[in-house]
């Protein structure tokens, strides 16, 4: 079962809006200079770590699937989280947690 394309379309589309937003009020640096204190280094450094752990679940699942992963990932280290949406919505929907469970059962 996957959580079906509409679901992520409704997550990509608000997002891609913040996004647009955010670079026309502040720009790119000030998106990071708004975040140069401890708490916003500690957001990042989380962001980095989940980006990296879904880039890993990216490239073994579409080794599995025999799709090329790799301009998904570069749009993950260039674009953050729209590399994963998109990935996911090339790949049919998203896999619900019970499903992505059961790998670590």
């Amino acid at each position: 079962m996957t959580l079906p394309r509409p679901v992520l379309f409704a997550i990509l589309l608000p997002f891609a809006v913040l996004t647009a937003y955010a670079l026309n009020q502040v720009g790119l640096v000030g998106i990071f200079t708004a975040h140069m204190n401890p708490g916003g280094a500690q957001v990042f450094v989380d962001l980095v770590i989940a980006l990296t752990l879904l880039m890993v679940w990216m490239v073994g699942d579409a080794r599995s699937r025999g799709v090329t992963v790799w301009p998904y990932i570069v749009a993950t280290l260039a674009l953050g989280s729209f590399g994963p949406l998109a990935y996911l919505l090339m790949r049919g929907g998203a896999p619900q947690a019970a499903t992505a469970a059961k790998g670590w059962a």
